[in-house]
Formats: structure tokens, C-alpha cells, sequence
């Protein structure tokens, strides 16, 4: 008898990596343009933003991605909790510092759910 290895399992990390990169193709393809992508503040207990977006119409979008293999315990839109969303807030605040003017904004959220793909523009406020 023969004994195959089984595949290791990819990492939370690369899973991660993976609906990233699926929720920034699925943005462009809707016209957004990609700004930066892992934006973090520095020093500790800062902030991080998976991605910010240019709208077509200007507007700076601060995307979080967030990846679940199911709907358990609420699915992955409900995982971006109050602590997150002032962490991303922070950070945004901190991107915003550099710019010369303030543009529009608003924070969505992708949340990737096995093979399905959700966006959900103006997710949350800065407040």
C-alpha cells in the first residue's frame, strides 16, 4: 500500500493574501484605481488598510477585506468590529495627513465567503 502526504493547508495568512488579491482585481473592474495597498501607521497599536482605492468619481476608498470559510459566528462582514474599524479609521487619518487637499471618503468592506465575493460600499464611518 502506498501512502500519499497530505497537501498542508494554506495559512490564514496566505488565505488572506489570496482574497485580497481577489477583492483589488474585483475593485478595478469596477473602475477603482489602486492607491496603496497594506497602508499601515507607524509605531505600535496603530492601524492598518488593506487597501485604498480612487473612485471614478474621486472619492478615497479605504477597503478592509475580510476572508471566512463560512457564515459561522456571523460571516466575514461581521468580523470587522467596532476596535477594527476605529484602527482602520486611524490609519485613513493618517493617509489623509499627506495629502495637499481632502478628497471625499467613505470605508467598504469586502468580504469573501468561499468562492462568493461581497462589497459593501460605505460600510461603517470614521465616527
Amino acid at each position: 500500500m502506498i501512502f500519499q502526504k497530505a497537501k498542508p493547508q494554506p495559512s490564514t495568512k496566505q488565505r488572506g493574501d489570496v482574497a485580497e488579491a481577489a477583492a483589488l482585481v474585483h475593485l478595478q473592474q469596477a473602475g477603482l484605481r489602486l492607491l496603496a495597498r497594506n497602508y499601515r501607521t507607524p509605531g505600535r497599536g496603530g492601524g492598518e488598510i488593506d487597501l485604498i482605492m480612487r473612485a471614478p468619481d474621486g472619492t478615497c476608498v479605504f477597503v478592509e477585506v475580510r476572508q471566512r470559510c463560512s457564515a459561522s459566528h456571523g460571516g466575514a462582514a461581521a468580523s470587522v468590529s467596532t476596535l477594527k474599524q476605529r484602527r482602520i479609521a486611524f490609519a485613513a487619518r493618517h493617509y489623509l495627513m499627506h495629502l495637499a487637499s481632502l478628497p471625499p471618503c467613505r470605508f467598504d468592506v469586502v468580504a469573501v465567503q468561499g468562492a462568493q465575493l461581497e462589497w459593501i460600499k460605505g460600510a461603517f464611518d470614521a465616527n
